[in-house]
């Protein structure tokens, strides 16, 4: 048995070192190990084997080559190992290096929505006259967007196919979605203690309609002046003012139409012509009605004022040459890339 063992050691040792040496990753060289070293493989086999020797002698000595041979074979499976994990180490460097001769890649950077673009650019022409803005819910009881106006009860305004009511009454009070932006005015002349009142009220309306010109949500910004002795060409005065700077003062014709208004006497609709275009309703005013003051306890024998109410997608629709109202909440980016603002066009 003792010469089997020593005639087979030597070509085992040549096959264990050429695999070893095979081996391209760790997993390979730890099949190798299981292989000859694990407590299942050949050399273990060889050490179970000295079990059958009966002299000592050529225990001792067969017990010395198979050491050595383990010993051998470990320490060339330590140092391959070492070997293929610094190459391991090195091909992963490589892999994840950053390549800094790339080009930086391109940011994407937002645009500003023409609605709030409008919605700024008109409260600086009117903060320049004077009007500080205000704002208030969008979710209002009766009074305060209808009765308080003078609006009655049978207005086309308050049916319910126009107007978005709440079903559960607050504080006893039928609750709606804001028709108008006016119900701020009204919350402003019910607090005042000192006059002039000179505001704008900038948000959100909401009306049952939908197509190519009207949404169920759009928005308002709506002005309110209140003093002693304020006249219809303070109010002309103001509309024209804001108007030109808006749209510019060249090629731009306004012109002033009797209208009607719960809310306001003498009232009006102001159209423009815009570029050659035909002429397009922008807005309605008028002069405060006297029951308007009376509702917010106000006196109109001392105090009057004017009111006007302006809608930003018309607004914008005009000056950026949007066609259909529509697409301001169709949420595209494409449409906001092309008739969006950068950041410093608000400086």
């Amino acid at each position: 048995m003792n010469k089997e063992l020593l005639n087979d050691i030597p070509s085992l040792e040549y096959q264990a070192i050429a695999e070893i040496e095979r081996a391209s990753s760790l997993q390979d060289l730890e099949k190798v190990r299981l292989l000859y070293l694990g407590k299942k493989g050949i050399v273990r086999a060889y050490f179970n084997d000295l079990r059958n020797i009966d002299s000592a002698e050529e225990k001792r000595n067969l017990g010395e080559v198979i050491n050595a041979l383990r010993d051998k074979l470990d320490n060339l499976i330590r140092n391959k190992e070492d070997v293929l994990r610094a190459e391991e180490i090195t091909s992963k460097l490589q892999n994840e290096a950053v390549d800094i001769t790339l080009p930086v890649r391109p940011e994407k950077i937002g645009k500003i929505h023409p609605l709030s673009k409008v919605i700024n650019e008109v409260k600086l022409i009117f903060a320049h006259m004077g009007f500080s803005a205000v704002d208030g819910p969008d979710i209002e009881d009766e009074f305060h967007v209808f009765d308080a106006l003078n609006t009655p009860s049978y207005h086309p305004a308050r049916e319910e196919q126009d107007t978005f009511y709440l079903k559960e009454k607050i504080d006893g009070k039928r609750m709606v979605l804001r028709t108008h932006t006016s119900s701020v005015q009204i919350r402003t002349m019910e607090k005042a203690k000192r006059f002039p009142i000179k505001i704008v009220a900038p948000g959100r309306v909401y009306r049952n309609d939908f197509d190519a010109t009207h949404t169920p949500m759009f928005h308002q910004i709506e002005g309110l002046y209140v003093a002693e002795n304020v006249n219809m060409g303070q109010l002309k005065f103001t509309i024209h003012n804001f108007l030109n700077k808006f749209f510019g003062e060249k090629g731009l014709k306004i012109r002033f139409r009797n209208s009607f208004f719960p809310f306001t006497e003498p009232s009006a609709e102001v159209d423009i012509s815009y570029k050659g275009s035909k002429w397009i309703e922008v807005l309605g005013c008028g002069m405060v009605h006297p029951n308007v003051f009376k509702n917010v306890g106000i006196d109109h024998t001392k105090y009057n004022g004017f009111a006007f109410g302006i809608g930003i997608e018309r607004l914008a629709m005009l000056k950026y040459q949007i066609p259909d109202l529509r697409s301001f909440y169709d949420n595209k980016i494409s449409w906001l890339n092309h008739y969006g603002f950068s950041f410093s066009s608000l400086r």
